[in-house]
């Protein structure tokens, strides 16, 4: 291309393939002005308009407004930071409609009303902060004015829900439920009578800590089993029930540091026989969220330790 040549608006416009129309409303507008006027007013631009053309075409294909376009060519900012700020601004317009997206999948799956589907959107799109702070109102709550083991409600509650950038539809799905469970004053109403029971055990002088990680892990490892054994219709007075029954008073025994009984194991089995499906609901939930392997605790399994745990009692 000449350096020296001079363009009228109409070649300009073939050379970039802008509209003319665009071409002048960015001249008016200062971003690229003509270089020159012929005799009878008309505009000429030179090579230097040819590449701020390209560049402020450029620009607005990423998104930058006509101010953003001008403090880049006045060179009150970079590229590079014009170009991180968008780059900001597309990832967080591509995180909403992933999220979108996902609501749509687990619409189609769940099949829900119109107010229903709206509900979803909104707790959808919430953020970690947001969705935490859910989760805290929800254990604040049941467990306000209570005395319980130092750190018992620290440690329920430090299982936050964590949506990834791109979540599935089934991990929004069981997010929107999390949120509905947690909401449900039947559920916080149950809740709470857990956490009154264990005041009041405490208070009557049991030893209830906070189980750690390997503890848990094992209660688990028993309640898996379990699950398995109903599922097998194994029956829970027999030697897989004694079996399993043993190894839940131990893992008792030395988190409460009360010695076995038949007492203790007919309490024990009150536990099971009374637990509510919707707390094993909302732990199977949390790891459906965050990508951990989902552990099933069904009413049926819990049933079936409470039968074996009362027949090892005799």
């Amino acid at each position: 291309m000449d350096d020296t040549r001079l363009y009228t608006i109409g070649e300009l416009a073939r050379r970039t393939g802008l509209s003319v129309k665009t071409i002048r409303f960015y001249s008016d507008s200062g971003v690229v002005p003509p270089a020159d006027r012929t005799p009878v007013g008309y505009r000429l631009y030179d090579v230097v308009a040819v590449s701020r053309l390209e560049l402020v075409r450029t620009l607005r294909e990423l998104g930058a407004g006509l101010p953003e376009v001008r403090r880049v060519l006045a060179a009150e900012t970079t590229l590079a930071k014009l170009a991180e700020r968008h780059l900001e601004l597309l990832e967080r317009q591509l995180r909403v409609l992933q999220t979108r997206r996902a609501v749509l999948r687990a619409v189609v799956k769940l099949d829900r009303s119109t107010e229903e589907v709206r509900l979803m959107h909104k707790l959808a799109q919430l953020s970690d902060e947001e969705r935490n702070r859910l989760i805290d109102e929800f254990w604040d709550e049941v467990s306000a004015d209570l005395t319980v083991t130092p750190g018992f409600t620290e440690w329920m509650r430090s299982a936050k829900p964590k949506l990834p950038d791109d979540p599935s539809a089934e991990q929004v799905a069981a997010w929107i439920e999390l949120a509905e469970l947690v909401q449900d004053p039947d559920f916080r109403q149950a809740t709470r009578a857990m956490y009154e029971d264990h005041a009041r055990r405490l208070a009557a002088g049991e030893r209830l800590g906070v189980p750690s990680c390997d503890a848990v892990e094992r209660w688990q490892a028993v309640l898996d089993e379990a699950h398995a054994a109903a599922e097998a219709e194994h029956a829970p007075t027999g030697p897989r029930g004694r079996e399993l029954a043993d190894r839940l008073i131990a893992l008792a025994t030395e988190q409460s540091g009360e010695q076995d009984s038949p007492e203790h194991r007919r309490r024990l089995a009150d536990g099971f026989a009374g637990h509510d499906d919707r707390m094993s609901r909302y732990w199977e939930l949390l790891a459906a969220i965050n990508g951990w392997p989902v552990r099933r605790t069904t009413e049926r399994s819990t049933r079936w330790l409470a039968e074996a745990l009362r027949a090892s009692a005799r």
